[in-house]
């Protein structure tokens, strides 16, 4: 699975929870919201670091990571953080 972060989403991440070269943030399935792949689950997002990162992707120097525990959420599909400008807000596409 591939993880994919557009230019605005990463510059939101990055201002947003003060990360610098060096900080990771994992994508993790938490219980309840709502979700098209996970009936009853939504995304997390934390600034942590990897233990057993099942994906990742590194931009800017900042790790963005799905720890191997989490990877059934995504049911084979790959996630792409995009940003909505009307929202002011990431939004998550499982593709």
């Amino acid at each position: 699975m591939d993880i994919i972060l557009t230019p605005k989403a990463f510059e939101w991440y990055k201002e947003e929870l003060d990360l610098q070269e060096g900080d990771a943030v994992r994508f993790f399935a938490r219980y309840g919201g709502c979700s098209t792949v996970q009936k009853g689950f939504s995304l997390g997002v934390a600034k942590d670091e990897p233990v057993e990162p099942g994906a990742q992707t590194t931009v800017g120097g900042i790790t963005f990571f799905i720890e191997d525990g989490d990877i059934w959420y995504f049911d084979g599909h790959n996630l792409t953080i995009d940003f909505n400008e009307q929202a002011n807000e990431p939004v998550f596409i499982i593709d």
